[in-house]
């Protein structure tokens, strides 16, 4: 009995032990299977974090690859503003250049034209002339004029030099030059035997500058023309008048000789 009761006591401390096993295995199995998952799990989620981040990358790539596009497109756009600006400052450059061109032409036709009207004023501005030892203010136009009609009578055309110089008296009739011009005129007018004329120019030459220094000159060709004309006394007359009024002038002297020749 004691035995049988031993036996059994002997099973049932085996079959305690091995539930106790049994159970330290289940508990040790479930162990192993709770890290397993949680490994799982971490590989889970650290995979599941790389496809993220990877994912972030990927989508970070596209991102600077479009960032990069624009850029590029907007380096282009910008070069070719760049471009644009160059082209439209080679031009402006150009006008520039042809502007100041354009100006520096003015400016020059500006100074011509100015030079110009400078010396067509100056060609009527008064100009002091000497003529026969009298000096006074003339006209550049009479002193053309003039000398024009006295180079015409040089030439010996005395015709001419008459027209002329008729032509400068009545053109100028207040001129500095007028005696001057007269007596050359009754000169011309003696010289074409026109002498009646010539002595009425000698006469008015006389009236108007009894103090020329060609006045003597003038009364000696008033004689000269009268005994032209065969007047012998009033030749005689004017003679005499002539030595009176200018008794140091050589035409003095020729006037005696005159007078002794027509005694």
């Amino acid at each position: 009995m004691r035995a049988i009761a031993l036996n059994f006591s002997l099973k049932a401390l085996s079959a305690a032990v091995l539930s106790v096993g049994l159970l330290a295995s289940a508990n040790a199995a479930l162990f192993e299977d709770d890290e397993a998952r949680r490994a799982i799990l971490e590989m889970r989620l650290r995979v599941d974090g790389f496809q993220q981040s990877n994912q972030r990358s990927v989508d970070e790539l596209r991102k600077l690859g479009e960032e990069n596009a624009q850029l590029r497109r907007s380096l282009l756009e910008l070069q070719t503003q760049i471009d644009t600006l160059k082209n439209d400052q080679a031009k402006l450059n150009g006008q520039n250049e042809q502007l100041l061109r354009s100006v520096g032409e003015l400016q020059s036709r500006q100074k011509d034209i100015a030079q110009g009207v400078d010396e067509r004023l100056r060609q009527f501005e008064p100009i002091k002339v000497t003529v026969d030892g009298r000096e006074f203010q003339a006209d550049p136009a009479e002193k053309r004029d003039f000398e024009a009609a006295m180079a015409v009578f040089r030439s010996g055309k005395f015709a001419d030099a008459g027209v002329a110089f008729a032509g400068f008296v009545k053109q100028y009739p207040r001129s500095g030059y007028v005696p001057s011009a007269r007596f050359w005129l009754g000169n011309a007018q003696y010289a074409t035997r026109e002498y009646k004329d010539a002595i009425g120019n000698f006469k008015q030459m006389l009236a108007d500058a009894p103090g020329h220094a060609r006045a003597p000159e003038a009364a000696l060709s008033i004689a000269n023309c009268q005994i032209e004309l065969k007047d012998t006394r009033t030749a005689r007359k004017t003679l005499e008048d002539l030595i009176r009024a200018y008794p140091q002038s050589e035409a003095a002297l020729a006037a005696k000789e005159r007078l002794s020749r027509l005694k």
